[in-house]
């Protein structure tokens, strides 16, 4: 039960993130209204390596960093996966845009991706290994956890994104 709420949760924001957001760097605290267009939303350069790939992420609703809920976008080009890492919190993606290509477990193998279509929701169990990313399509993914969050890589070192 406690899935299907989540599940719910994020499907709610995932139609109402659209329309209630913010346009600065963070995303809105929720104590006013705020609306913002898919024209209008703020991207900035993903933190790390991925700014090198092009990535680029949008916060909509709080701030990851911090204890409480959020809602960022994230933004992948064509040929751009992350390589397998974790997060210490349950993550919900929604897929805004193209197909979001998502695996799971240590070993990167783009080949075995699944892909998910537009609409389609993925939920990121706290310390389970994954990669995404895109492939031959501009992909956009709403994400929504109760932060603080963070990243970290199945190999330390690793490089945490690449080009297919």
């Amino acid at each position: 039960m406690k899935n299907w709420k989540i599940a719910g949760l994020a499907a709610f924001l995932a139609v109402a993130g659209g329309t209630v957001v913010h346009g600065q760097n963070m995303g809105s605290d929720g104590t006013d209204f705020l609306r913002l267009t898919p024209e209008t939303i703020k991207w900035v350069d993903y933190p790390g390596d991925g700014a090198k790939f092009g990535i680029k992420e949008a916060f909509i609703y709080g701030d990851p960093t911090k204890q409480g809920l959020y809602v960022i976008r994230l933004k992948f080009p064509p040929g751009v996966m992350s390589t397998p890492h974790s997060h210490p919190e349950t993550r919900i993606g929604t897929v805004i845009k193209g197909t979001w290509w998502t695996g799971t477990g240590d070993k990167f193998d783009p080949a075995s991706a699944v892909g998910i279509p537009v609409g389609g929701i993925m939920i990121h169990p706290a310390g389970k290994v994954h990669y995404d990313g895109a492939r031959n399509e501009e992909t956009i993914v709403q994400m929504m956890g109760v932060g603080p969050s963070g990243k970290k890589t199945a190999t330390p070192g690793a490089p945490g994104f690449i080009r297919q």
